[in-house]
C-alpha cells in the first residue's frame, strides 16, 4: 500500500514537473524536418520566426501567406480532393471553427495555453495569441496630423471622397466582420448611418487589409482602414505612419489551428508549442503585433490606451447576409 502511494507520488510530481515541451517529440520533428504553414500573419514577421525556429531546432518552415478568406480557401479545396497538404495554420476564430466542424480542422493543445489568459482562450481553437486591431492610418508625408480625421465620422466628410482606402467588406470576411460589428461601439442606428456613409463615399477598395496599407504607404491613397501594427512594421522600413486614436477600436482575435491529419505531425506541434512561447511572442510583439501572452507588450504608441473591442462572430449565414447588403451599399 505505501509503496502504491509512494509510486503515486513519483508520478504525480514527475507530470508536474515536466518539461513545457514535453508535448512534442522533438527527435520526431527533426526526423520530419519541416513544417507546412498556410497564415495571415505577415511573411516578413514569420522570416524572423522561421530564422529562429530552425536556429533552435533544425527544422524549416514552408510558409504561405494569404488573406484568412484565401486560405481556407484553398485549405478546403485540397481537403475536397482528398489532400491535407498543410500542417498549421495561421487563422481567424470563425473560418477555424467552421473547418473544424468539417473534420478538416483538428483538437490542439499545448503547454503554452497556461501562460494565456483565460479570458482569451477559446474552448473550440485555443488561445487567440494575438489580437488584430484596425484603425484609421494615415501617411504623414501627404497628410499632417492636425489635418487627419479625429474620429470615424469624420472620414465621411466630403474632402475624403474617394481619397480613402479599405478591404472590399463582400470579399474579405475580416472586413465583413469589422463593419458588422461597428453597433457594439456606436449602437445600431448610428452605426448603420455610419457604413451607409462609407458605402456613399465611394472608398477605393481592394483585396485584403494588406494591399490596402501598402497604397497608404506608397501614399498612392494615404489615408485608410487598416491594421495599426502596420504603423510600427512600415515604421522599422523608415515610413511615417501614424493611426487615428479613437475611444475605442474593434479587432479580431487571431488563433492557431492544426490539422486533422497533418503531413508533418511532431513539426506542426513542436511549432505550436515554439510558436506560443514567450521568445516568439515577444518577437511578434516587437514588429507591432497586441499580443496576449501574459507579460509580453506591443511596441505601437499608446497601445495600453487602446480600448480594444472584439469582433462580432458571424456564421455562415451571417457573412452571407452581411456580404449581400454591403453589396447594396458599396457596389449599387
Amino acid at each position: 500500500m505505501k509503496r502504491c502511494f509512494l509510486l503515486g507520488l513519483i508520478f504525480l510530481f514527475g507530470t508536474l514537473l515536466a518539461p513545457l515541451d514535453a508535448s512534442a517529440d522533438v527527435a520526431g520533428a527533426k526526423t520530419e524536418g519541416k513544417v507546412i504553414i498556410y497564415g495571415s500573419l505577415e511573411t516578413s514577421t514569420v522570416n524572423i520566426i522561421k530564422k529562429a525556429f530552425k536556429e533552435k531546432y533544425g527544422i524549416d518552415i514552408d510558409y504561405w501567406w494569404s488573406s484568412s478568406t484565401k486560405i481556407t480557401d484553398r485549405i478546403t479545396t485540397e481537403f475536397r480532393a482528398g489532400k491535407q497538404l498543410f500542417d498549421v495554420t495561421l487563422n481567424h476564430r470563425p473560418l477555424l471553427k467552421i473547418m473544424k466542424k468539417e473534420g478538416i480542422v483538428g483538437s490542439m493543445s499545448s503547454p503554452a495555453f497556461q501562460y494565456f489568459p483565460p479570458e482569451v482562450i477559446d474552448p473550440d481553437v485555443g488561445p487567440a495569441y494575438r489580437y488584430v486591431i484596425i484603425g484609421i492610418l494615415y501617411n504623414e508625408a501627404y497628410i499632417k496630423g492636425e489635418q487627419a480625421p479625429k474620429s470615424y465620422e469624420d472620414i465621411l466628410n466630403p474632402r475624403w471622397k474617394g481619397k480613402f482606402v479599405m478591404a472590399d467588406p463582400t470579399r474579405h470576411t475580416t472586413t465583413t466582420q469589422w463593419l458588422a460589428s461597428f453597433h457594439k461601439i456606436m449602437g445600431k442606428e448610428r452605426a448603420d448611418r455610419f457604413i451607409r456613409g462609407l458605402g456613399a463615399q465611394k472608398p477605393v477598395l481592394v483585396d485584403s487589409i494588406t494591399p490596402a496599407a501598402q497604397k497608404i504607404l506608397t501614399g498612392e491613397v494615404p489615408l485608410g482602414f487598416t491594421f495599426t501594427k502596420y504603423v510600427i512594421i512600415f515604421g522599422k522600413e523608415g515610413a511615417k505612419l501614424d493611426y487615428v486614436k479613437v475611444d475605442k477600436m474593434l479587432g479580431d482575435g487571431q488563433y492557431v489551428g492544426i490539422s486533422s491529419k497533418p503531413p508533418h505531425p511532431n513539426a506542426a506541434q513542436l511549432f505550436i508549442d515554439y510558436f506560443l512561447s514567450e521568445e516568439s511572442m515577444k518577437i511578434l510583439a516587437d514588429v507591432g503585433e497586441t499580443v496576449t501572452r501574459k507579460g509580453v507588450y506591443p511596441a505601437l504608441k499608446d497601445a495600453d490606451k487602446i480600448k480594444f473591442v472584439e469582433f462580432d462572430e458571424l456564421d455562415e449565414k451571417g457573412f452571407a447576409q452581411k456580404t449581400q447588403e454591403y453589396r447594396k451599399i458599396f457596389f449599387q
